[in-house]
């Protein structure tokens, strides 16, 4: 088992847990920090027992041979770039979602990390918490036959009192409810049901409550899918100014059962007469703190220590941000969006 060094981009709240999480796995060390602050390394030490350089530069940063894995952890805009001169130094990566606020920008992303053949993750770590798992298990098994409808549904207040609030109400920094935020239940979904989305439309609207007056965008969308095999549908609603606590909803239809949340029937399985309880970890809050960022990372490992391509990494995981931008432009223009208008 390898020990890989990470130089993380970025020293913000998400980072904190990523840091935290990395100090936790024997297959990690962070060596360094890319900022635009001065941090002070002796304080990170303290925080976090971490012996980590301090750049300001990011040319310098990536000259830097100690480095293994770049872990991308800057607000949305940033990504690209930071991705694209990451891959051109030959570093492996870790990149907080979205890839890419715009399409153009992502398949640049996807072509310099397959160009330079270096192993990507991208941070869709609700695939690694015990309930997806658990769904998709079930799913693959047949346990509930033929999926043919799905919805994954998120709900949260990102207002004031939150911590990304300040940048996330910006269009250009937050890009829209789904590339900020419902994306983890759109990646949910597509991950569950399988297959390949054809067509999408996407309705908008926004809570009229004051406190959600500086966005820049609507902040509730609903998003309709239509598959490519012609008979699998499935619905995305995400929710950032819901005023409610936090909740992730999940629910799979197959022809002879379902899952719902930590909820189980199935009408292959004798004698069962109601929903059976999983016991399971709900996706059920939007602290970073409480992310899967360690199961995420440990993957991430094996995948690296094999030298194969990890399920979540950067190509496939533009797969589930080709959606929300299909999405996006039908929220903008009020009509159905092809998928092939994002091909590549």
């Amino acid at each position: 088992m390898k020990t890989y060094k990470v130089g993380m981009v970025g020293f913000g709240w998400v980072a904190t847990a990523h840091m935290t999480t990395f100090k936790e796995l024997p297959n990690f060390e962070p060596v360094a920090i890319m900022s635009r602050r001065e941090l002070d390394p002796g304080q990170i030490k303290a925080d976090y027992g971490a012996e980590a350089k301090i750049y300001n530069d990011y040319d310098k940063f990536l000259n830097d041979p100690d480095i293994d894995i770049v872990d991308i952890c800057t607000e949305h805009p940033l990504h690209a770039e930071q991705t694209i001169k990451a891959a051109n130094a030959g570093k492996n990566l870790i990149i907080e979602k979205p890839m890419a606020l715009n399409f153009e920008d992502g398949v640049k992303m996807v072509e310099a990390i397959k160009k330079n053949k270096v192993k990507s993750s991208v941070c869709f770590e609700c695939r690694f918490i015990s309930v997806t798992k658990a769904h998709k298990s079930i799913i693959d098994q047949g346990l509930i036959g033929d999926v043919y409808y799905g919805e994954c549904d998120y709900f949260h207040g990102i207002g004031p009192w939150y911590g990304q609030f300040r940048w996330n109400v910006k269009k250009k920094i937050g890009g829209s409810s789904l590339l900020t935020a419902g994306i983890h239940s759109l990646d949910t979904l597509l991950y569950l049901t399988g297959g390949r989305v054809d067509e999408v439309f996407s309705y908008s609207t926004t809570n009229p409550h004051e406190v959600y007056a500086p966005y820049e965008y609507p902040t509730t969308t609903v998003t309709l899918m239509k598959y490519q095999d012609g008979k699998t549908l499935g619905k995305i609603a995400s929710v950032i100014d819901a005023m409610q606590p936090y909740v992730f909803n999940m629910n799979i239809i197959g022809s002879h059962g379902a899952v719902k949340n930590d909820l189980f029937f199935s009408k292959k399985v004798e004698g069962l007469l109601n929903w059976a309880k999983l016991d399971v970890q709900l996706v059920d809050s939007g602290d970073v703190a409480h992310h899967p960022y360690a199961e995420q990372f440990a993957y991430y490992a094996e995948c690296l220590d094999a030298d194969k391509e990890a399920l979540n990494n950067a190509e496939n995981a533009f797969e589930t941000h080709r959606v929300a931008y299909a999405a996006d432009k039908s929220v903008e223009t009020g009509k159905p969006v092809s998928l092939s208008e994002y091909a590549y």
